[in-house]
């Protein structure tokens, strides 16, 4: 076996490890179905690697080289259609078919050239750059991306790169008067190494992302209540904790309100368990709808709400409650029973915990329950300059 041939069948067993990795993200992950779109394109890259190593053992010829050209090219343009698919976006099919047509051209261009000519090799090379270029706008065009979407925009750049520095090192080199020739010469080692290489980073780097992204939702998934689709208590601690880091770390107010639903038990007694299912998710979204942009809000369980607000003081804090309290009674939606609600307000003090917070916060919502329900009354001694109003009956 030539060292090209090893090379090759490290290229086929990547492939088939990452075309298994994807496949195995998607069918343990029912939300990451799209990822097997990343398997399917590995597996039509190693249709080249299985070729050019059949090729060069069993003797090559233009058929296999077309074969091989091709299954190379719809893999690379496959990237950025997977790319796009796996984050619900709309494919770039228009710039695809471009390069596809594009490729196919040039190799018919070149079907009888002389391959080792600087004209051959930028026709046979070109379209890969295209494709990875294409692949480096789709990931860099990702909504939310991050440090490992840089780096994998600018390693298909680089790719990109590499593909057009090529005809240089085949004209150097030597890559062989036919196919058969290439695959036994020094420039095909270097060339499939190279390619290799740049491609598992590649690879590496996407299987990263895609599995960020499946633990990310798994994560989101586990944190969010179902009925009300708030944050539930776990992702509300987690998230509080690290509001908490950065209000100490800069100093900065922050605040909080608890909301209890009044006589939600007679709500479910008199009208039934799915009316108050239906009082729970409507609060929900009058909660969500209400509260500042910038604030935590959370199901802490029952008719139990939480809202903080970083940057918040106990003022500003009654007003958003107070605002989330006058909607409520207005009505949570058609259908269901008039409804009213209880908060609590406390403002972190210095050295106090989130747990004190909170614990302060719901003394306030107690009061303002046994002061008569639908209001919003303050923890004692936090410093604001409004009254908590008690709505008309």
């Amino acid at each position: 076996m030539t060292g090209v041939e090893v090379v090759l069948a490290i290229n086929v067993a990547v492939g088939s490890l990452f075309a298994a990795g994807y496949a195995i993200i998607a069918v343990s992950n029912p939300s990451q179905r799209a990822a097997l779109w990343f398997s399917l394109t590995y597996l039509i890259g190693m249709v080249t690697s299985v070729t050019d190593f059949l090729g060069g053992a069993l003797g090559a010829s233009k058929i296999t080289d077309v074969i091989s050209y091709i299954a190379f090219l719809v893999a690379s343009l496959s990237i950025s259609a997977s790319l796009a698919i796996f984050y619900r976006r709309r494919p770039p099919w228009i710039a695809i078919a471009a390069i596809l047509a594009f490729g196919l051209g040039m190799r018919a261009w070149i079907w009888d050239m002389e391959r080792d000519t600087l004209t051959y090799g930028f026709a046979y090379q070109s379209c890969y750059g295209l494709a990875s270029l294409l692949a480096a706008r789709t990931t860099l065009s990702i909504d939310r991306r991050g440090p490992l979407h840089l780096a994998l925009g600018a390693l298909w750049v680089a790719i990109a790169a590499h593909f057009l520095l090529k005809p240089f090192a085949a004209m150097t080199l030597g890559s062989g008067h036919t196919y058969a020739d290439y695959t036994k010469t020094t420039y095909a080692m270097i060339s499939q190494s190279s390619s290799g290489m740049l491609l598992i980073a590649a690879g590496l780097l996407l299987l990263l992302i895609v599995a960020q992204k499946a633990i990310g939702e798994s994560q989101a998934a586990s944190e969010t209540d179902p009925l009300s689709g708030l944050t539930n208590r776990r992702g509300f601690d987690r998230l509080a904790d690290a509001a908490l880091v950065r209000t100490r770390r800069s100093g900065s107010p922050m605040a909080v309100a608890l909301f209890d639903l009044d006589h939600f038990k007679r709500v479910n007694d008199t009208f039934g368990h799915q009316t108050g299912d239906g009082v729970i998710a409507g609060f929900a979204a009058t909660l969500r709808a209400t509260a500042p942009g910038a604030a935590v809000t959370a199901r802490q369980g029952g008719e139990e709400f939480v809202m903080l607000i970083e940057g918040a003081t106990a003022e500003t804090a009654w007003l958003a409650a107070e605002a989330v309290r006058i909607r409520t009674a207005a009505g949570l939606g058609e259908g269901l029973p008039p409804t009213t609600v209880s908060a609590g307000v406390a403002q972190l003090r210095e050295g106090e915990t989130l747990s004190d917070l909170l614990r302060r916060a719901d003394q306030a919502a107690y009061q303002a329950k046994t002061a008569g329900r639908d209001r919003v009354c303050r923890a004692a001694g936090d410093d604001v300059s409004v009254v908590a109003l008690r709505r008309s009956a």
